[in-house]
């Protein structure tokens, strides 16, 4: 091989060293972007998990504060409205202490107090269970006697002793009651 060989060999050889050089250069940089890329990806992924957990946290604190809340007022509205009925009780109180007082007036003032109580109770979803004259139903009437009439349809309410209620449709007390035999 002659010098002049040689030497563009040598020249080749570097050119091509210096090349890749470059591309692996290159190839660095593009692996230091891509890394730089994928930390701050998992630094942001890692900031929004922790922002997810005190979320959820607030969130439960919350839930448990108005389930606490619900719990300890639950009775709030019930509780007002039960206060017109004492309203009414104190007044007819009042009423039945005057001198002018009737006994008239005083069962005017206890069927108004009864006629308010009802409606108060109505308002929360509790209904009274009044069955005179309906055949009797073992799951809303609880039968305290039977009698024996002819003249009137057998295991009928002949009376009711003891009115009953339900709240929202459940039974809360059966309604007391004298069924025909």
């Amino acid at each position: 091989m002659t010098k002049k060989k040689a030497q563009e060999k040598i020249t080749k050889a570097i050119k091509d060293k210096v090349t890749n050089n470059k591309h692996e250069k290159d190839i660095v940089d593009d692996l230091k972007a891509q890394l730089d890329d994928a930390q701050k990806s998992a630094k942001d992924s890692w900031d929004k998990l922790l922002r997810s957990e005190a979320e959820i946290q607030n969130l439960k604190r919350r839930g448990a504060r108005d389930l606490e809340n619900a719990h300890k007022y639950a009775l709030d509205g019930f509780v007002k409205s039960l206060l017109e009925v004492k309203d009414s009780i104190t007044m007819g109180l009042k009423t039945a202490q005057e001198e002018s007082a009737t006994t008239e007036h005083i069962i005017e003032g206890l069927e108004m107090t009864d006629t308010v109580f009802l409606s108060t109770m109505q308002k929360f979803g509790v209904e009274e269970v009044n069955p005179k004259d309906e055949k009797f139903n073992p799951e809303l009437h609880e039968a305290v006697t039977m009698v024996p009439m002819p003249n009137m349809e057998s295991n009928s309410v002949l009376e009711v002793v003891q009115v009953g209620f339900t709240l929202n449709g459940r039974l809360v007390r059966p309604a007391m009651v004298v069924v025909v035999q």
